[in-house]
């Protein structure tokens, strides 16, 4: 009777512990991006934006909004049926191009106006890159990056691993600020690993991402500056308090470190 108890006990615990494990995804789910989504369409949920299931499926949200006859401002009800290919079953012209922009993006300088008046003004401007770049990229408007948030990279991007962006370290509460000038695209914790998680358009090209949030203090909508608070560092969505920064260029996951200020 007490090696029953006892095991009885063990096996509670055993499966306490494994209830807990499957509240939480893996830490390094959360920036999983599939390429190729096992499902060929994706039914709209109440919280989605066109952004939130492009981010999730690893599309572009124009691509998507071209499949599904999607005019903007890319409004998408509950219920709807998005398809996440092509009607024709043949990929895109925008998803031949290569899946990130230059290993060498250009990085912020500043540069002198002629004197006006007898004053001097400074302006930011973009210093191209030695190496040549495809016209696509060429073409597209560039985005001054500033760091999401204070702190050490605990885990960098890996490019053929799970983890599509970095994970930066801090204390509950600390502040998280908008990575470049933009607007609120996304803002919820529908995104299975992301916890409570902040998407932002840059441009046509550049989105960036801010999960794990604790208080957030921004809206779907909201257009917001580079460096502006945008919510405070959490732990939703995993088991410690951290940061987790992507960016996506056409969809795809690219290096935040390679684009963002050197520390």
């Amino acid at each position: 009777m007490l090696l029953f108890l006892r095991w009885s006990g063990v096996a509670g615990v055993l499966a306490a512990l494994t209830a807990c494990a499957g509240s939480l995804a893996p830490v390094s789910d959360h920036s999983t991006s599939l390429r190729r989504p096992q499902s060929e369409y994706r039914e709209v949920m109440a919280g989605d934006t066109l952004y939130s299931i492009a981010w999730e499926s690893g599309r572009d949200y124009r691509d998507l909004a071209a499949w599904n006859n999607i005019a903007p401002p890319f409004v998408i009800v509950p219920g709807q049926r998005i398809d996440l290919y092509p009607p024709s079953g043949k990929e895109t012209d925008r998803q031949l191009l290569p899946a990130s922009p230059p290993s060498s993006p250009p990085r912020t300088v500043v540069t002198e106006k002629p004197p006006v008046r007898g004053k001097t003004t400074v302006e930011k401007s973009v210093a191209p890159p030695a190496a040549s770049r495809p016209a696509s990229v060429a073409g597209s408007k560039q985005v001054s990056w500033t760091w999401p948030t204070h702190g050490q990279v605990l885990e960098g991007y890996s490019a053929s691993g799970p983890n599509k962006g970095i994970d930066i370290s801090g204390r509950r509460g600390q502040s998280v600020v908008a990575a470049a000038g933009g607007q609120v695209v996304y803002q919820g914790g529908g995104l299975r690993g992301y916890g409570q998680l902040i998407i932002i358009k840059h441009n046509a090209d550049f989105l960036s991402a801010y999960a794990h949030c604790d208080k957030i203090y921004v809206k779907e909508g909201n257009v917001i500056k580079r460096g502006q608070k945008i919510a405070d560092m959490g732990s939703s969505g995993t088991d410690q308090v951290k940061l987790h920064f992507e960016i996506r260029y056409h969809g795809a996951p690219v290096d935040p470190q390679a684009y963002l200020p050197r520390k």
